[in-house]
């Protein structure tokens, strides 16, 4: 597929038929030389694009999404990929939807799904609504889709849906066969490649036209056109124009950036401003707590390091218990240094630790009691009350 993406480039095919009518003309050291030429441009870009590819590759299984889900009665992490049709989702603010969802728990659940529906404000979500079956898209209270966003409260929902079957995987099937537009540079060598094809005929036709007229022999004067029409084609140019993209692409891969195509290297490089999503992009999506300010130290502006403040557990044993109970984070079982639920809840267990306590032994002391009142934690309230 790359060869042939190399290969039906306007002026490669140009010097393709050059080379061939340089073999019928018995020229063997020109069509050589621009075979050649053909060959070492195609072999650049392929392991260019090659070495993007697997780059690209590596990052894609980095940032892979991930779902909670109940597996044999245990809350576990697992990528977005293996889930199946009846699995039980589990849902936090922040969360990216891993797949279609029938939703079966809701708590202020609150869902980003402009991708699909186009608005702006994020729809709220009601487990127990009971909708036609002719509902529209952005009218199905009871639904979440692959790759919205959970902006506030949480919820759980049973899979109905996963990969290219899903709403969102339907439009990238349609928008699979959309071919991207062409850079600036490349329409300016598709169209030299064609201008000059145009002038190597309009030549080809002249000369045997003009020898015909002066009673030339017909085949040698045919011979004279082909070869004054190859001599226009500028045979380096294509090679030129991919080992300047190469260096550059290799210039940006040492700033970080991954080109996956050499020709996007000119529009990438006219690029002034490059918006990006910060969380799991940028950062590690994983917070920590580093400092401690309890009871009047809010007043006194004391504020201590967590290392400070563990060598004093006692003054900060009921924020250690608060910490633990009115938490719904929890470590993985599978991977214990790996948290399930909010990153902001999730960073209050490895503190907990340091301080001494646990997290699931504080719980398990606590009688089973149902929840009176849930607010999820959000940046407006800044609260998390249980």
């Amino acid at each position: 597929m790359m060869l042939k993406e190399q290969i039906i480039d306007p002026m490669i095919l140009i010097l393709l038929g050059a080379a061939a009518f340089s073999a019928i003309l018995n020229e063997w050291v020109e069509a050589s030389v621009i075979f050649f030429i053909v060959v070492v441009n195609s072999i650049i870009g392929i392991i260019q694009e090659k070495k993007a590819q697997s780059s690209l590759a590596a990052l894609k299984t980095m940032s892979a999404p991930t779902a909670t889900v109940m597996r044999g009665g245990i809350e576990k992490i697992i990528p977005a990929s293996e889930l199946v049709i009846g699995d039980l989702v589990f849902l936090a603010s922040g969360d990216m939807v891993p797949a279609d969802l029938r939703l079966i728990q809701s708590a202020n659940l609150k869902i980003a799904e402009a991708a699909l529906t186009g608005e702006s404000i994020a729809s709220e979500k009601n487990a127990e609504a009971v909708l036609s079956a002719d509902c529209p898209l952005g009218d199905r209270k009871n639904m979440a889709y692959t790759s919205s966003i959970v902006t506030y409260g949480r919820g759980s929902g049973i899979v109905t849906k996963t990969g290219m079957d899903t709403e969102i995987g339907q439009i990238a099937g349609m928008l699979e066969n959309d071919d991207a537009g062409d850079t600036p540079l490349k329409r300016k060598l598709n169209a030299v490649g064609k201008v000059l094809t145009i002038i190597g005929l309009i030549i080809c036709v002249l000369i045997f036209a003009i020898g015909a007229l002066y009673g030339r022999p017909l085949l040698p004067q045919f011979l004279v056109a082909i070869s004054l029409a190859i001599s226009i084609i500028p045979e380096g140019l294509p090679a030129t124009a991919t080992i300047i993209m190469a260096l550059g692409v290799q210039r940006m891969a040492k700033q970080h950036a991954l080109i996956k195509k050499l020709p996007a290297v000119e529009t990438l490089g006219n690029a002034t401003v490059i918006c990006s999503d910060k969380t799991g992009t940028l950062t590690l999506n994983k917070m920590t707590v580093t400092h401690l300010a309890n009871g009047d130290d809010f007043l006194n502006k004391k504020i201590l390091s967590v290392q400070k403040a563990s060598q004093n557990s006692s003054s900060y044993q009921q924020l250690m218990y608060a910490a633990s109970l009115c938490n719904d984070a929890s470590f993985n079982l599978d991977k214990p240094q790996e948290v399930i639920g909010d990153p902001t809840e999730g960073a209050l267990l490895p503190l907990v630790q340091d301080f001494g306590y646990s997290a699931l032994s504080l719980k398990k002391n606590i009688q089973d009691s149902a929840n009176i009142l849930l607010i999820p934690f959000a940046s407006e309230c800044q609260q998390f009350m249980k």
